[in-house]
């Protein structure tokens, strides 16, 4: 069995495909839900097609990547751009607020229970 390296895309085409920069300004989360707003349009940058085509329907940054086979770091960059055209939205996760806002662990055991016996 060969190995094979994780970023399999060539330095001077990621380069290209962000124009040169290596962060993004907004950190997406990589299970961040991203949602286009509009289709692409022609004279699209390649990639910023597809994700639009991709996001459809909400998708996970780590889809997207996994999608595109790039790195989500590249795909992040690009997200930022399709952002600030106003070309998708993100959802990040929702967190809970405090340990108390979690359901109760004895609640959540006796609904698996319940749904095993179903």
């Amino acid at each position: 069995m060969t190995l094979r390296p994780v970023d399999t895309g060539a330095p001077d085409r990621l380069y290209t495909v962000t124009g040169g920069r290596s962060r993004s300004a907004d950190s997406f989360d990589l299970v961040t839900l991203v949602v286009s707003e509009c289709r692409p349009t022609a004279g699209m940058q390649s990639e910023h097609a597809q994700i639009l085509d991709l996001c459809r329907h909400p998708t996970a940054v780590v889809e997207i990547a996994a999608e595109l086979s790039l790195p989500v770091t590249v795909v992040r960059i690009l997200l930022d751009d399709l952002r600030a055209m106003g070309r998708i939205t993100a959802r990040h996760p929702r967190t809970a607020a405090s340990h108390a806002a979690l359901p109760d662990s004895e609640l959540l055991k006796e609904v698996l229970h319940g749904l095993r016996k179903l």
